[in-house]
């Protein structure tokens, strides 16, 4: 077979560190980079933007923070005390936040080499639904009388079970997010984390028509919609690393839509909880829901066509200028400017680390810091809130309204600091965790807010504090792939994750529970006015402070190569 081979010049000099800016191409190397349309994919739902549609329908099953519903049932059910079902409760906590396996799993199924047949993301939402399944269904079961009462251990078991199925899910839709749309990593991960954010209050609303307001029937629908959801869409939600040409333009449809559906949520829950509205106007308003939970699928529809047409028209280009049906061997010398290009996309790409040797990095303990002051802090709100707004003597209907609305405040800062970082970093170079910093700094202040005595402090301390919370789970996820690369993300990322049930711990028991107890103490075991919490919170802003110091210095290590990231994107 004949070759042409164009020479380098006598005149050019090659350095062994510059051989990488030469490269050749062969007609059949040609192919691949810009296949026929048959060639594309197998089908027209192979595809990420299919995969994104059906992995946010996934993520908006999964229930998050409903256990409050429940709760009362399974209390009563099983004749617990309020210390037993705290027990219950935290493995169900430790189920949500202990994401390692799921990490693992998701590693060894998503790595590019070698590459295996039947193996994909599929076997992680397997997993997942088989958990959420068994969990879910036992628990069902115990409630509703059909098996014997279990034992607490046992208990414990099939809720650490169910409510890990989540991490399975999340971890999925996540990884697979960014491996699909890696230069907007911000805003796919602040699109799925934020509707994971939403799922509560949307189940809650699937509830709320269909339940019957029966808590056990609750249970079964948590064991069914999860895992009937993943079992049919998980063969579409696969790794696809071909790069859309108006990416940015449908990821934004994406993100205006997850705000209208947030908004229109908020909506609905102050008018059910200020009104009580009745079944006929839930059934309409949850119809309403429904189509707006269908538009992902007609934005993933639209993009693939046109990703489509433009892969048809380059393959009537290629065609056209085909030479002949031998292989054309050329070597090339890139310009200048390419070589530039290739030198700081070189420096800027971070090496792929595995969780062991993440750990032994300053970037991964400051980041997980960071995390134990941050979401530790904004989960202990959270779990005690209904106990903060009885006495700070709201009413029951404004302390439910604060629970409920917190689901839409947590959406917001997943959402909205997810896109705000990529805004940052690819306009201005500008490196994520600044964001996280201010965030954290923010977070402090509503901390400090809360432990104020001023007339409506808790409207807009939850508010701070649960937009601050939020912006957390989409910022780390993104960090983690930035700087320790995407190969072992998904087990990186949920290791940091383990400093939510921590500090959650620590700040719930420790400060908040240590305090309040101290403090009821002379008022027969029940605690009213703003001394009860005011210390607690105050040591809360103080630690928020403390992360907003150590995420600043995760800053100033990492700007150098979040500025070369940008600037290799503004130059290509």
């Amino acid at each position: 077979m004949s070759h042409t081979i164009k020479s380098i010049p006598d005149r050019t000099r090659i350095p062994s560190t510059t051989l990488k800016c030469f490269y050749f191409t062969t007609k059949n190397e040609s192919q691949k980079k810009n296949p026929p349309p048959e060639m594309e994919a197998s089908g027209f739902m192979a595809s990420k933007w299919i995969a994104t549609a059906f992995a946010i329908w996934i993520q908006c099953s999964c229930g998050a923070a409903t256990f409050s519903i429940y709760s009362s049932v399974l209390k009563s059910s099983q004749g617990y005390d309020q210390s037993t079902l705290g027990t219950v409760s935290v493995f169900k906590d430790i189920g949500t936040n202990a994401g390692i396996i799921s990490g693992f799993l998701c590693s060894a199924v998503t790595s590019p080499f070698p590459r295996r047949p039947f193996v994909g993301p599929w076997m992680v939402y397997a997993a997942g639904a088989v958990q959420c399944f068994l969990g879910y269904i036992f628990m069902w079961a115990a409630v509703s009388g059909l098996i014997d009462r279990p034992s607490v251990p046992v208990m414990c078991f099939f809720m650490l079970l169910a409510s890990h199925a989540q991490t399975f899910f999340s971890t999925a839709n996540v990884v697979t997010g960014v491996h699909n749309f890696k230069h907007y990593s911000g805003t796919i991960v602040g699109i799925m984390k934020g509707y994971l954010g939403l799922s509560g209050a949307l189940v809650i609303q699937v509830y709320n028509t269909i339940c019957n307001g029966e808590p056990s029937n609750f249970l079964l629908l948590l064991a069914v919609l999860p895992t009937l959801l993943s079992i049919m869409f998980m063969w579409f939600i696969r790794i696809d690393r071909t790069e859309s040409r108006n990416e940015r333009k449908h990821l934004d449809s994406l993100s205006a839509h997850a705000v209208i559906v947030a908004f229109y949520l908020m909506a609905v829950i102050i008018l059910d909880n200020t009104f009580s509205l009745p079944s006929s106007t839930r059934s309409f308003t949850f119809s309403i829901l429904l189509i707006l939970l269908s538009a992902p699928l007609g934005i993933a529809i639209n993009a693939r066509r046109e990703d489509l047409k433009v892969t048809e028209k380059t393959h009537v280009l290629n065609k056209s200028k085909s030479v002949d049906t031998e292989d054309l061997v050329e070597y090339h010398e890139l310009p200048r400017d390419e070589r530039q290009i290739m030198a700081v996309a070189s420096s800027s790409t971070p090496q792929a680390m595995n969780v062991l040797e993440a750990l032994c990095t300053i970037n991964f303990w400051l980041l997980f810091t960071a995390m134990v002051c941050g979401m530790g802090s904004g989960l202990a709100t959270i779990n005690n809130m209904t106990q903060l707004g009885q006495s700070l003597g709201y009413t029951v209907t404004e302390t439910k309204t604060f629970v409920s609305l917190w689901s839409i405040w947590n959406f917001l800062g997943r959402f909205g600091a997810g896109y705000a970082s990529d805004y940052l970093l690819h306009s201005y170079g500008c490196a994520r965790p600044l964001l996280m910093a201010i965030t954290l700094l923010i977070m402090s202040g509503g901390h400090l807010v809360i432990a104020s005595s001023f007339s409506g402090n808790l409207y807009v301390g939850s508010t701070l504090v649960g937009i601050c919370y939020g912006s957390q789970w989409s910022l780390m996820p993104s960090i983690t792939s930035d700087i320790f690369g995407l190969e072992h993300m998904g087990t990186i990322f949920n290791a940091i994750a383990t400093a939510s049930p921590l500090g959650s711990y620590v700040f719930s028991v420790k400060v908040i529970g240590y305090i309040y107890d101290k403090e009821a103490a002379g008022e027969h075991g029940s605690c009213s006015g703003t001394h009860c919490f005011a210390v607690s919170f105050l040591v809360m802003a103080v630690v928020a402070f403390v992360g907003f110091l150590v995420a600043a210095a995760l800053f100033f290590r990492t700007r150098r190569f979040y500025a070369l990231q940008s600037r290799a994107e503004r130059l290509s």
